[in-house]
């Protein structure tokens, strides 16, 4: 699952995408308000954790244009002010849960998780379980089988792994999959996504007959369960 942080504190951010990153979520990271609203707006997230003091747009004007957008993506509000007309406000401008700073990482994963779990229940068209033939991966717990069979992955060969089944029968170019799977701000070289794609590859295809991992060259990759003609 792909998560924003819109968070102007280094310190916190750090904490927090290194934590969720562990926790095999993508995390796309934005310092300012209008940088992660443009974010917000440009793709599709499973969460918003938005901080309220930021510089320039101020999180109360992030959070009130995603919900003119967007009526359904969770949003987790941080902020250093506990009074309750402020929360009271928010959760009247849609946020769905707030978190006053300091917390520990382990207050806010779990929050994350419940959030991800009712929002699942409200996804348009995007099933918590996807499946490609008898490969199965389960976006709550982060499962991956094939016929039956548990798959062990990293987290950037699941995050590579989800986003190629969301996007199943689809070719996907190599930079989509730079700019969806790594940091927004990735600057390495696309043969990366060459080299996850033969680690799933080993994990998911090599021991089946039937091959659902499929090079489209000079373009990308794909996942299929039609077979290669």
């Amino acid at each position: 699952m792909r998560i924003l942080l819109i968070e102007d504190e280094e310190k916190v951010s750090r904490l927090i995408v290194r934590g969720l990153t562990a926790e095999r979520f993508a995390v796309d990271v934005a310092a300012n308000g209008s940088n992660g609203l443009e974010l917000a707006q440009t793709y599709t997230y499973d969460l918003i954790i938005l901080d309220l003091m930021l510089p320039g747009l101020s999180g109360t004007e992030v959070l009130r244009h995603v919900r003119l957008g967007d009526a359904h993506v969770p949003v987790l509000v941080l902020t250093a002010r506990d009074a309750l007309s402020d929360k009271v406000t928010h959760f009247e401008l849609g946020a769905d849960d707030y978190l006053t700073k300091p917390f520990a990482f382990a207050e806010l994963l779990v929050r994350v998780k419940a959030l991800l779990r009712r929002g699942a229940a409200q996804m348009s068209g995007r099933a918590h379980v996807l499946r490609v033939a008898d490969l199965e991966l389960d976006r709550l717990s982060q499962q991956v089988k094939r016929a039956g069979r548990k798959i062990e992955l990293t987290s950037k060969e699941y995050a590579l792994l989800e986003y190629l089944m969301s996007n199943a029968g689809r070719v996907l170019s190599r930079t989509m999959i730079i700019e969806h799977v790594w940091d927004q701000s990735f600057d390495g070289a696309t043969n990366i996504v060459d080299v996850y794609v033969r680690h799933l590859r080993a994990k998911v295809d090599e021991a089946h007959e039937r091959k659902l991992l499929r090079t489209v060259r000079g373009v990308g990759y794909a996942i299929s369960d039609e077979e290669e003609t």
